[in-house]
C-alpha cells in the first residue's frame, strides 16, 4: 500500500522538534473550504477550534480530509471528553486548554498514546486508520510516533509550573493561551498589559529551558518577533480576525478589486 495516502499527516512532531518558526491559525468556522484555503495560503498547521468553534463531528472529519488534501498539518483544540473520537478521526494533534499542572499532562500523554506508551483505546476501523486498511502496529506505531500533544496553559497558577509541564515526556509543545490569562490576572482582554506581558516571557523562557517548543498567539509580525526573543516558535494567528480585516478593508474600498486581486482604493 501507497503510504503516503495514509490518512494520518504525522509531520507534526518532527516539525515541533526542528527548531524553526512554525506558523498556523485557529479556525473556529465549520468550513473544510477555510482549512483547504489556510493550506493553500502556504500555513504551516491549523488549529481546527473545537473548544470555542461550532462544528460537530462529521463536519471535523471533513475538515481533516480537507487539511490531508491541501497538504496543511490539522491541529484539533478539542475538550478532554472528545479527545478519543478526535485522535479517530485522524487528527495530527490535539491541542487541550487549561492544563494545570505537571500531572494532568502525564494523564493526557497516556490518553494520546497506545499501549506500550499510554492507554488510548485501540480500534483500527475509523478513518485514523484508513477504516481497517492499516490495522495493527502499522497504525499504532504511527499514531505513537506521530501524534502531537500540545498542552495549553492559560493561568497563573500553570505559569508557574511551566518548565515542570514542558519537560514531560509526550508533551511536544506548551502553547500560552494570552487571553485567558489575562481574564485570570484581572486584565480582561488587554492581553498586551506589562504584567500579563512578563508572565508571558516567564512561560516561554521557562519551557524553553525544558528543551521544548512554546507556542502563542502572534497577530501581527512584531507580536512574533517579540515572543520568538522568548524562545516561543509555534505561533498562531485567527481566521476570523484575518477574514473579517479583509471584509473591512473591502468595505471600505467599495469592494473593489484590481486585476492582481489586490484591493482597490
Amino acid at each position: 500500500m501507497n503510504m503516503s495516502h495514509h490518512p494520518l499527516d504525522d509531520r507534526l512532531p518532527g516539525m515541533l522538534r526542528s527548531g524553526r518558526r512554525l506558523r498556523g491559525v485557529f479556525n473556529s468556522l465549520p468550513s473544510p473550504a477555510i482549512v483547504e484555503m489556510c493550506g493553500y495560503a502556504g500555513f504551516d498547521f491549523v488549529i481546527i477550534d473545537n473548544e470555542h468553534g461550532s462544528a460537530g463531528f462529521e463536519t471535523t472529519e471533513n475538515m481533516l480530509r480537507a487539511a490531508r488534501a491541501s497538504g496543511i498539518v490539522p491541529v484539533v483544540r478539542c475538550l478532554r471528553h472528545d479527545l478519543a473520537r478526535v485522535l479517530d478521526m485522524g487528527a495530527s494533534a490535539v491541542q487541550i486548554p487549561m492544563v494545570a499542572s505537571a500531572a494532568e499532562a502525564r494523564d493526557l500523554v497516556q490518553q494520546v498514546r497506545y499501549p506500550g506508551d499510554g492507554r488510548r483505546g485501540s480500534a483500527f476501523s475509523p478513518r485514523a486508520a484508513g477504516y481497517g486498511a492499516y490495522p495493527g502496529v502499522t497504525h499504532t506505531d504511527r499514531s505513537n510516533a506521530g501524534i502531537a500533544l500540545i498542552v495549553m496553559i492559560e493561568t497563573p497558577e500553570a505559569v508557574l509550573q511551566a518548565a515542570e509541564i514542558a519537560a514531560v515526556p509526550g508533551v511536544d509543545a506548551v502553547f500560552v493561551g494570552p487571553n485567558d490569562l489575562s481574564h485570570a490576572m484581572g486584565f480582561g482582554s488587554d492581553w498586551k498589559s506589562m504584567p500579563v506581558m512578563a508572565e508571558i516571557e516567564r512561560a516561554l523562557r521557562a519551557i524553553g529551558s525544558a528543551g521544548n517548543c512554546g507556542g502563542v498567539i502572534a497577530l501581527t509580525p512584531e507580536d512574533e518577533e517579540r515572543f520568538g526573543a522568548w524562545g516561543a516558535r509555534y505561533f498562531a494567528g485567527v481566521t476570523t480576525g484575518l477574514i473579517t480585516r479583509a471584509f473591512q478593508q473591502a468595505s471600505a474600498a467599495g469592494g473593489r478589486l484590481d486585476a492582481t486581486g489586490e484591493l482597490t482604493y
